[in-house]
């Protein structure tokens, strides 16, 4: 049986959910949101990052970031993917099972799932799944966004994979938003890693995106490392192709992963499922020589239900 509580975090109402070695804390009164995860070697210290004054004006009313874990659909646009969640939320706790229902957004025609489960002491399978609720069929993506707490650092790999013996043709791309500076202090390219910093102190925003190989997204925080692993799929990605991508700004770094565009007929399902894992791996920099000491540990395997 899966033991629960309820507690007030930082202005969110959240219930907070023992699995494993892992805490988290999902919202009730908003989301679909997951606000909270720690260990419980380090039950106060939530890796996530909880924002419950920020967001802008839409035409659908004031959203609110909120931080924290969510479920959006790709590819980004407006008023599309800012839709308000700011109701009630139901939540489903069975056996083995958490599933988070988010309120149907009929202007897009789809509404949200999270479902949550233990997989070991230290890792949880996130399946997100994202309904057609309409009449005709819906093109999207599954995209899986983490905003993690300040002054750590994102881990891409950026392997080679060798798609030609001579190697001829490019295999690797990056995409880049307009206000992306690639001089930018934050960013670091080394060996087969891409790793993106979070400074409080740098105001302008950044982001990038890619084809992470092979197919995880990592956050270094403070001795600790939290991983999302996902499968890769060789189909259509957002974003000229990205099944990976980080932003960041003064408040948080967001973790993001995507899976395919598909064409969704009514009354069925894009799903998309990430395995989070977290490790204590010590003190880290971003650099290869360090991750690569522990990239045995990050090597999750990823099971599908």
């Amino acid at each position: 049986m899966i033991k629960t509580n309820e507690r007030n975090v930082d202005g969110l109402n959240l219930k907070i959910v023992y699995l494993g070695n892992l805490i988290i804390g999902i919202t009730t009164d908003v989301g679909p949101r997951i606000s909270y995860l720690a260990s419980a070697r380090r039950p106060d210290f939530n890796l996530f990052r909880i924002l419950p004054e920020g967001g802008f004006e839409t035409t659908e009313g004031f959203w609110k970031n909120l931080g924290g874990h969510r479920l959006w659909s790709a590819p980004e646009s407006l008023p599309r993917t800012y839709s308000l969640d700011d109701k009630p939320i139901k939540i489903e706790v069975e056996p083995d099972t958490i599933t988070i229902y988010s309120n149907p957004e009929h202007k897009n025609s789809i509404q949200k799932e999270i479902i949550i489960k233990s997989i070991g002491k230290m890792s949880l399978q996130v399946t997100h799944k994202i309904k057609n609720i309409g009449r005709w069929p819906i093109k999207l993506s599954c995209w899986a966004i983490s905003a993690m707490r300040q002054n750590g650092f994102a881990i891409i790999p950026f392997s080679p994979s060798s798609i030609s013996q001579h190697g001829l043709p490019p295999d690797r791309h990056i995409s880049l938003w307009p206000y992306t500076d690639i001089s930018d202090s934050r960013l670091v390219f080394d060996g087969e890693y891409i790793f993106i910093k979070q400074n409080p102190k740098i105001k302008k925003p950044f982001k990038l995106g890619t084809e992470a190989n092979p197919g995880w997204v990592a956050y270094w925080i403070d001795g600790t490392m939290f991983v999302k692993k996902f499968k890769e799929e060789k189909q259509e990605y957002p974003d000229f192709n990205c099944n990976v991508e980080v932003y960041t700004n003064p408040d948080i770094l967001e973790i993001e992963t995507a899976g395919p565009l598909k064409i969704i007929e009514p009354s069925r399902y894009a799903v998309h499922t990430e395995i989070w894992t977290v490790l204590n791996v010590g003190k880290l920099k971003p650099e290869s020589k360090y991750v690569g000491k522990i990239s045995g540990k990050l090597e999750v395997k990823v099971s599908h239900s």
